[in-house]
């Protein structure tokens, strides 16, 4: 095969002819996503490498909630911190030990750290965050401030003249 052969060219050629390693790389990243849809914890990880916790974020009138899956987590690895209107909740899942004379021949279970930082949609202040922890799941109650509990005011839309 010639080298000129691989190379785009703008006119007389389909676009499979033109991107030849285009098939290639759809059937290798569908092999890839057919392979990992197996695997409970596949794409559950953060770019710094930490697990994803799961998160629910429901909004009420006067405050926030933020309800996070944290199994096999004690209350005291849980850190929840504030810095402005960014809400950050870090907990680590430590093994319990490990046993050498086991031949393990499946590993779902993980551990190591859990991590999900967000963006409040105001600053809130940490005194009013409250949070409780129960069978593995957190569950954190801002209160909004007062100037964003105000409802949004519907405004009437009329016709252009």
């Amino acid at each position: 095969m010639k080298v000129r052969s691989m190379l785009p060219t703008l006119w007389g050629e389909s676009a499979a002819e033109r991107l030849p390693f285009r098939a290639l790389q759809q059937e290798v990243d569908k092999l890839f996503n057919d392979f990992t849809m197996d695997f409970p914890l596949a794409g559950r990880w953060n770019k710094n490498g930490s697990l994803a916790m799961q998160v629910d974020v429901a909004e009420t009138d006067k405050s926030l909630e933020v309800t996070a899956e944290l199994p096999g987590v004690n209350e005291k690895e849980i850190d929840v911190s504030l810095a402005g209107d960014m809400l950050t909740i870090k907990a680590e899942k430590k093994s319990d030990r490990e046993e050498k004379t086991k031949d393990y021949h499946l590993v779902e279970r993980s551990y190591g750290t859990f991590e999900r930082s967000m963006r409040l949609p105001f600053k809130a202040d940490p005194a009013k965050i409250e949070a409780k922890f129960d069978k593995g799941v957190l569950k954190l109650v801002v209160q909004k401030p007062a100037d964003a509990q105000t409802k949004a005011q519907k405004i009437e839309v009329k016709a252009a003249a």
